[in-house]
């Protein structure tokens, strides 16, 4: 039987009328358009597919990808018996509504489904025009809004001319005066290219693509699909920068980029696909590298994954947010399967991994798109991976002894290009088994009401495993959700540290970072009070990870002067036990015992406890808690081992030594110290193997290890 796919072929006159408005479309424009805008399609849809895919992504929909198709139909006739008999619905978002009906409407031919699609434009229009009225946001994400846009292509061939232009018209409206608004609409997010570019600049593109050619609103449309066209480019080579060789993203935070950031590119490749005919995908390798990157972050744990907590993380439970990663990994199979073939074997990988093998419903379009699925290769084991990584755009150092429920799982941050949600936290380490032992404090829950608390203490220096140096009077490190107040000793720069070494053997990692440069401010002018110093001539970290469960950190400090006070930092999960010069703290599963070996003179203190939780720069920021479990504080790490020299020197150096295992360990394992008048290390029993570790004071980042096998 054959199938006829109404309004998508063009005939001769459709060619020619739109090649005439498209000529029209171009005399009008204030500027040239450039050349490359005479590769989009002059016939609809163009949005994600078009005539000549139309048929696969049928065929998709109603084969292997049958059961998604099946419950957005569902979903579709749910929602046209709610609004069967209501002729005018009151305004509400129903963009991705509107584009579920346009598409059952293609599949079917049913006109029920093509009178539900305009009325949810119509519903969705009228919304966005009361929230402009109420000087309201639509929505964080432009996602409902090219949704309407989308429903619109599909349904092109079933419009007259005046239910064309009319809504049209009103979407370019609807967004262009948001974008217009002065002063902004309050959080209407405005992310650009070197962001998520998933806020409602974003729409730009997709409206500028279905509606050019068509004589609607020449002039915005032919702007915005150029201005489109520049700012993904703009983005896609950001990213590029950002991942590097080996993967990444746009930011080190993962609810960012397991999450909505990669909308914008997967949207980018299949919009520029259906409308060109051109895959440029291969084009921008870095996209199909998250899978490695997942897997590197990716702690397993029971019942479902965990993440290290790096940036600005909730730190409500630090599970790895996943909800997005089944349909990610889906794209980078289809994209890349037959260019990056490991890429994609390493996103097959994760998917077998997920504990929910399902798509996510933000863009339902993808599924019927993935062509090429099942023509990527099969998963590949990442057991031959090294026992560390290093993601150099991102600043981070990954660390693990396996890939199991049972192994140690380490997070050291050095260098990196990226300050977008990174706190002040060179050289901070994080340490994982068995639960979070030495984890990175504070949190951003209900950050609009915790402000304060994200900004004095959260992002501060002072709630990660790092070491502050306290300079009376000195200038607050900003950072966004509130305003800064004090300064707790911390650093003052995001960026400019750097990794001096990093080696990666059978049974040992080594690693060593200077974050000099982050502590230094720069003169501050002050009413009434001489300008600041800088406050910190060397701050170096060396941290060797013995295989399975011992780490030796080894911190170099100098202060411009010996009365600014030291403290080297740990936060627990619960309070830990002092007992001398060795702490043990415990969290889930896991325990660890931590050994302060130098300098012989330290003070060790614990803080935290009831109002003194988040204690920094002289009072205790602490926050609204609206039902928060006990776990979730445990999660944002309530107490803190602070180690202090017990005299005032303008050079320290810190060497600890820390145990991590089950709550079966007892007790740490025995620490001898060495001293030699130009090194200091220790002598430890790891594995049932001595293992002496040691480190020149001067010079170079020198370490030296005896009796281990290299």
């Amino acid at each position: 039987m054959t199938r006829i796919y109404r309004g998508f072929l063009p005939g001769p006159r459709m060619v020619l009328a739109a090649l005439i408005v498209l000529s029209t479309a171009s005399f009008l424009s204030a500027e040239p358009l450039p050349e490359w805008t005479a590769k989009i399609r002059t016939d609809h849809p163009r949005l994600f597919f078009n005539a000549d895919t139309w048929p696969a992504v049928r065929e998709r929909a109603l084969s292997a990808e049958r059961q998604w198709y099946d419950a957005t139909k569902r979903q579709v006739d749910r929602l046209a018996k709610e609004l069967e008999k209501v002729e005018r619905p009151e305004p509400r978002e129903l963009g991705p509504e509107a584009a579920w009906s346009a598409f059952v409407f293609l599949m079917t031919d049913d006109m029920r489904y093509l009178d539900l699609a305009k009325k949810c434009l119509d519903t969705s229009l009228r919304f966005y025009d009361e929230c402009f009225e109420q000087k309201k946001t639509v929505n964080w994400y432009s996602t409902s809004r090219v949704h309407a846009t989308m429903a619109w292509d599909w349904i092109y061939n079933h419009l007259s001319e005046e239910e064309r232009r009319d809504t049209m018209s009103r979407l370019v409206t609807a967004v262009d005066r948001v974008l217009k608004a002065r002063p902004s609409i309050y959080r209407e997010n405005m992310s650009g290219y070197n962001t998520g570019f998933y806020g409602v600049r974003n729409s730009q593109w997709f409206i500028g693509c279905t509606a050019f050619g068509t004589g609607i609103e020449t002039e915005r449309v032919n702007e915005w699909l150029v201005w489109g066209h520049d700012e993904n480019l703009k983005m896609l080579a950001h990213r590029k920068i950002a991942c590097g060789e080996a993967g990444g993203g746009a930011s080190p935070t993962l609810g960012y980029i397991f999450g909505a950031y990669p909308w914008a590119e997967q949207n980018y490749f299949y919009t520029w696909l259906s409308s060109t005919g051109e895959n440029i995908a291969p084009d921008w390798p870095h996209s199909a590298w998250l899978s490695r990157y997942v897997i590197w972050n990716w702690i397993d744990a029971k019942p479902a994954p965990m993440e290290f907590g790096y940036g600005d993380t909730p730190h409500t439970s630090n599970l790895l947010p996943i909800g997005q990663l089944y349909t990610h990994m889906a794209n980078i199979r289809h994209l890349y399967g037959q260019t990056l073939p490991e890429a994609a074997s390493l996103a097959r990988y994760v998917q077998d991994r997920l504990p929910s093998q399902g798509y996510s419903r933000s863009w339902f379009i993808y599924p019927f798109l993935l062509a090429n699925l099942e023509k990527s290769p099969p998963a590949a084991s990442p057991a031959d991976m090294p026992s560390a990584f290093y993601f150099e755009p991102m600043g981070q150092v990954f660390m693990r002894s396996g890939t199991g429920p049972g192994d140690t799982y380490c997070l050291f941050t050095c260098g990196g290009i990226l300050s977008q949600h990174r706190h002040y936290d060179a050289l901070n380490f994080v340490i994982y088994h068995g639960g979070h032992l030495a984890l990175d404090s504070g949190t951003r829950y209900l950050e609009f009401d915790n402000g304060q608390h994200l900004a004095n203490y959260f992002a501060q220096t002072v709630a990660h495993n790092c070491v502050v140096i306290h300079q009376p009077g000195e200038p607050p490190a900003r950072y966004w959700g509130g305003t800064v107040e004090g300064n707790h000793g911390g650093q003052h720069r995001q960026l400019g540290s750097v990794l001096k070494a990093m080696e990666v053997h059978d049974d040992y990692v080594y690693v060593a970072g200077d974050a000099t440069p982050c502590y230094q401010h720069g003169p501050v002018k002050r009413e009434g009070r001489p300008d600041l110093a800088e406050k910190c001539d060397l701050a170096t970290r060396q941290l060797v990870f013995v295989k399975p469960n011992h780490f030796v950190v080894f911190d170099r400090v100098a202060a411009t002067d010996p009365s600014y006070r030291k403290e080297w930092l740990l936060h627990t999960a619960h309070e830990p036990a002092i007992e001398g010069k060795t702490f043990q703290a415990d969290h889930r599963d896991g325990r660890l015992f931590c050994r302060t070996v130098f300098p012989t003179d330290a003070v060790l203190q614990k803080v935290g406890g009831p109002g003194k939780e988040f204690w920094a720069a002289g009072k205790n920021w602490d926050i609204l808690d609206r039902g928060l479990r006990p776990e979730n504080k445990a999660m944002m790490g309530q107490w803190r081992v602070e180690v202090a020299p017990g005299a005032a020197r303008k050079d320290d150096y810190f060497l600890h030594v820390i145990q991590v295992g089950d709550q079966q360990l007892a007790q740490m394992v025995d620490v001898q110290p060495i001293e030699d008048g130009t090194s200091l290390g220790v002598r430890i029993t790891c594995a049932g193997q001595p293992v002496t570790i040691t480190f020149a004071t001067t010079g170079d980042l020198r370490m030296e290890m005896k009796n281990a096998a290299h």
